[in-house]
């Protein structure tokens, strides 16, 4: 709350200021009975910055960040398992996809791992077989995520048809270097540090399991 009175106070102190410094400048024109040269000078530079106060303060008035807008993802919702997997694997599976849709802004998440897919759940894409592109092959081979925090005008986007068409922004988390877990939302730029770090933890959690139930 103080933060946002001491916020609207510096949004409106240039206001003041212009309207308190034309005031001023027409009384002091009202009452000199002679205006020399150099008072009309200073009378001409006093009223453009008074005027250039005026437009500050009405153009902070104009900007004001616009927060992400959200889009329909386009795509049947529902979630599929690798019919191979174990009951322990599968439950892992669906614990934590359900707490990272349940708990961010993730509309669609994709687990692969060796080859193949083993969950699909959310929003899904027109396309259900993962071919990795060089993303997914980059995230696998350095083990470290990347975050595409907004994909509107990103063309690497093409390699994630399975995901739905329009999606805002995109994470993938390494499984080690067998996979990857991928997340998709519908709002660019809103995933917070804290949600990567929490996700992040998830994957681990994810990738121990699976590593731990998998026929080597």
């Amino acid at each position: 709350m103080a933060q946002k009175q001491e916020n609207q106070f510096i949004q409106n102190l240039p206001l003041v200021a212009g309207i308190m410094g034309g005031f001023l400048l027409m009384i002091n024109r009202l009452t000199t009975p002679t205006v020399l040269d150099s008072q009309a000078r200073s009378d001409a530079l006093g009223v453009i910055l008074c005027a250039m106060l005026l437009l500050t303060s009405i153009l902070l008035r104009q900007i004001k960040s616009v927060p992400p807008q959200s889009v329909t993802l386009i795509g049947e919702e529902g979630i599929e398992f690798d019919p191979d997997l174990s009951e322990v694997v599968k439950t892992e599976l669906a614990w934590a996809s359900h707490l990272i849709l349940n708990n961010t802004v993730t509309k669609s998440i994709v687990v692969y791992y060796q080859g193949k897919t083993l969950l699909r759940r959310g929003v899904f894409g027109e396309n259900n077989t993962i071919t990795p592109g060089t993303i997914l092959q980059r995230v696998m081979t350095t083990q470290k995520p990347v975050y595409l925090v907004d994909l509107k005008h990103y063309p690497g986007k093409i390699e994630f048809d399975y995901l739905p068409s329009n999606i805002q922004g995109l994470i993938c988390i390494p499984l080690q270097n067998q996979g990857v877990v991928i997340l998709a939302t519908n709002i660019p730029r809103s995933y917070t540090k804290q949600d990567e770090s929490w996700i992040q933890g998830i994957t681990e959690k994810i990738a121990l399991t699976i590593n731990s139930n998998t026929p080597k």
